[in-house]
């Protein structure tokens, strides 16, 4: 399958969950879907197009909250990002961990982290911060707030 074939199957497949696709170089495509697809799409990738699972990264941003799931083929040389934008009030999205376990640490980094509720997830556990963190307070969003003034934060979270 060349590179070609893997945007034309994309597009093909699940082109009603696709908001924007931006092939942005040779070796790099954004692909920004639909939430609600994000299972569907990786899942395919993963499966049937023999994508390797590098990472997610999440981003509060101003208006939304941003996930890219990274996916490379790495006979095409070719780096597939998928983008999510989630609602800040209610960051919620199917867990792709049941399908693909490579990601169950990384969603929940990011659960921890962002406060994105990945349903479904298989093991929802805390990953990360003390078990004194309060629940609803996350250090990567933008509101974030200090709640504990005995805190030594200069060595990360």
């Amino acid at each position: 399958m060349t590179r070609e074939d893997v945007l034309a199957d994309i597009r093909g497949r699940f082109g009603a969950d696709i908001v924007e696709l931006f092939d942005k170089s040779p070796k790099r495509v954004y692909v920004e879907i639909r939430p609600q697809a994000i299972v569907r799409i990786g899942t395919h990738l993963f499966r049937t197009l023999g994508a390797r699972f590098n990472i997610a990264s999440g981003t509060d941003m101003k208006d939304w909250i941003e996930i890219l799931y990274h996916f490379t083929i790495e006979d095409l040389n070719l780096l597939i990002s998928l983008r999510v934008r989630l609602d800040p009030g209610h960051p919620e999205i199917d867990s792709l961990a049941r399908d693909i376990e490579a990601l169950n640490w990384i969603e929940r980094e990011l659960t921890e982290l962002l406060g994105i509720t990945f349903t479904g997830h298989p093991d929802p556990r805390r990953l990360l911060l003390a078990d004194n963190w309060p629940e609803g307070v996350y250090p990567l969003r933008r509101d974030y707030v200090e709640w504990d003034g005995t805190a030594d934060r200069t060595r990360g979270v």
